[in-house]
Parts: C-alpha cells; sequence; structure tokens
C-alpha cells in the first residue's frame, strides 16, 4: 500500500516540515471525503479517520515529499539552477492608486485587475490583512483584488494587529476548496512557492479543485516569519521605533518597515532567523520556480518589481500587460539593472537552496 495521511504526519509534521499550505485538506475537502481539517494552528490533522480513504493523494500533493517532482518538472520545462526562465523585466503598475497600495509597484494588483477587467478570469485567490492576521480569500471583483494589494495598517488598527501575533504567510489554498460550490472555472491563484508547488502537483494529477487554475501567480519568498510580542519588544527598542506607527511592510535583501512618518526601517533577515517557520528551512525554492509568473521586489528599486515569466502562458499574459497597465523601469537610468536583478536572484536563490541541503542532510 502507498504512503497515506498518516505517514504524512509521521514524516513531515512531526518532524517540523509542514508548511501549512492546507492542500492536503483542501483536496480532501473539495472532494467531499472530509476526512482531514486544519487546527487552530494551521496544521492538518484528521477530522473523521473512518472516513479517510487511505488514497495517499494527500501524501503525494505535499510540497515536502519528492513525489511527482519528475512530473511538475516535466510540465514547467524546468532546468537548473531556477527554473524555466523565459524572460526577467522590472516594471510597476500605470494606475498611480495600485502603486500607492500595492507592494513593490502594485504589479501583481495591476495584473489581477486586468484579468478581471477583461473577462479573462472568474475570481482570483490573494489573502488580505485582517484582526487575525493574514487570511486568504476567493474575491470575484476587481474591488476585492484592490483590497487585497499589499501589507497595509491603518493607525486605528497597527496595534491591534501586532498585539497578535503576525505572520507574513497566508494559507491561501484554503480558498481552493470553495470552488466545488461556486460556479468559478477560471481562477488566477497568488502564492508563495510551497502553495504554487502543490498546486502543480494536483495538475499534474488531475484533481480537483485545481481545474480551475489558469494563471499561477508566484511570490519570491525567504521564509514565513512570525513576530511575537516579545521579539517586537526588541526590535522596538534596538531599532527605536513603535509597532503602532508601522504603515507597510515588505522583504527585500531585508525586512523593511515604512512608518506613516515617512521613515523606512532595514532589518537584516537574519536578525529574524529565530522567528522563520522551522519548515521553511527545507524549502528549495526562492522564486517560485513553477509559477506562470514570479515576482519580487528583490533586485528592483524601491516602488517597482522584479518578474519572470516561466511558461508560453505567463510570457503571454505578462506581454499584454506590459502594453496595458504595466511600465517599464528606464533602460536609460540603469542599463545594467537585468543584469543586477538576475544576480541578486541567483544569490538568495543559490542561499535558500544551501540552507535547505543543509538540513535536510543534518
Amino acid at each position: 500500500m502507498g504512503k497515506t495521511f498518516s505517514d504524512l504526519i509521521r514524516e513531515v509534521q512531526e518532524e517540523g516540515k509542514c508548511s501549512h499550505c492546507g492542500g492536503c485538506v483542501t483536496f480532501c475537502s473539495a472532494v467531499n471525503y472530509g476526512a482531514l481539517k486544519m487546527d487552530p494552528e494551521g496544521s492538518p490533522v484528521y477530522r473523521d479517520r473512518e472516513k479517510c480513504l487511505e488514497c495517499g493523494l494527500c501524501y503525494s500533493i505535499c510540497p515536502q515529499t519528492s513525489e511527482l517532482d519528475r512530473e511538475i518538472r516535466q510540465n514547467s520545462k524546468w532546468k537548473e539552477p531556477l527554473g524555466n526562465i523565459i524572460g526577467i523585466a522590472v516594471t510597476r503598475a500605470k494606475e498611480i492608486d495600485i502603486r500607492k497600495n500595492g507592494t513593490d509597484g502594485g504589479v501583481v494588483t495591476a495584473i489581477l485587475t486586468y484579468l478581471m477587467d477583461t473577462g479573462r478570469i472568474d475570481g482570483a485567490i490573494v489573502s488580505r490583512n485582517t484582526e487575525q492576521g493574514r487570511v486568504p480569500c476567493l474575491t470575484t471583483t476587481r474591488e476585492g483584488i484592490l483590497a487585497s494589494a499589499g501589507s497595509h495598517f491603518s493607525s486605528s488598527q497597527g496595534m491591534v494587529q501586532f498585539a497578535r501575533e503576525y505572520g507574513t504567510f497566508s494559507p491561501s489554498i484554503e480558498a481552493l476548496a470553495g470552488l466545488r460550490q461556486a460556479p468559478l472555472d477560471r481562477i488566477a491563484f497568488v502564492g508563495t512557492p510551497c502553495q504554487i508547488n502543490t498546486i502543480r502537483k494536483m495538475q499534474a494529477l488531475s484533481i480537483l479543485p485545481a481545474d480551475s487554475i489558469k494563471y499561477c501567480l508566484g511570490l519570491f519568498c525567504s521564509g514565513n516569519f512570525s513576530f511575537t510580542g516579545s521579539l517586537f519588544r526588541a526590535l522596538e527598542k534596538k531599532y527605536g521605533f513603535s509597532r503602532e506607527n508601522i504603515e507597510k511592510i515588505n522583504i527585500k535583501d531585508d525586512f523593511i518597515f515604512s512608518l506613516f512618518s515617512g521613515k523606512t526601517l532595514h532589518i537584516p533577515i537574519d536578525e529574524l532567523t529565530p522567528v522563520r517557520r522551522h519548515a521553511c528551512n527545507f524549502c528549495d525554492d526562492f522564486s517560485a520556480e513553477y509559477a506562470d509568473i514570479s515576482f519580487g521586489g528583490l533586485g528592483a528599486e524601491n516602488g517597482w518589481t522584479t518578474s519572470i515569466a516561466r511558461s508560453s502562458t505567463g510570457k503571454d499574459l505578462f506581454d499584454q500587460a506590459r502594453e496595458k497597465v504595466l511600465e517599464s523601469y528606464g533602460f536609460q537610468d540603469n542599463p545594467k539593472f537585468i543584469t543586477q536583478a538576475e544576480e541578486k536572484i541567483f544569490r538568495m536563490s543559490g542561499q535558500k537552496k544551501e540552507r535547505a541541503k543543509e538540513y535536510r542532510s543534518g
């Protein structure tokens, strides 16, 4: 008999490797097996063990197992060292409000609204900030996409937001579970590398609900960081700021806090290693290597996004978006900007792969 959810618990969850992507629970819920659920900490657990068919699909689609790696690499035309790269560009949204509210120039938001406005998607799976932290949501409107843009905190909710544990991760795959009950079959999915990995494994097996995903937009990821009260008090003291003054957060070469005062604080990512989720140490994908398009601020000037087109679907979409809703960084401003972006992405990706190799061998 093949591997089952019990094996997933023993080999992944108990070893601290679970990335909380929600893929296993989402599949089980979408096909109405009802055997699994997420516990309050975001870990998959049995809801009703008697309903488990021991099909093993939950194990196969987990990003922390090696099953289906060959299939998804073949499907995505993956190649060393960072997956398939058709083109790299540095752009930002033409629409000023999207630029202002989005992260790194609002490129992902601009592309999602473009897809929605032109009728090419019925909805988008994104994440938004709430008083409970970042939560996944399926939105079917332009307004919903705009509401999810960036990582912002208003002055009235800043204290409430950071009084709770704040995480840089949202289990967006959870939002897939309701697609079978909704008449939506053209969805854009925005997620981290581990989430994109799970979607691709679902698609390789042609299992629900991944058939609805038409565009996979991946985000550069250094890891998931959770800020507790004690850590934040230490950061406030060291860097001389108060959490209620934080307007926006971002991660590039370092962790960036933008304050309402206009001041920007840069905190080395290494200082936050103690609060990086342990499972992230086993992940070797920084640049969302299986996405249609990968996005991040690394390698770009403030207010601009570095994007990597990886599939023909992604390239066609990005080319159209550049014509309609994006503007490109000026070559005359820095003729070497693409080379510099590539170098930083290769460096950060290499560091993440080395860390994963060390943890896996240890």
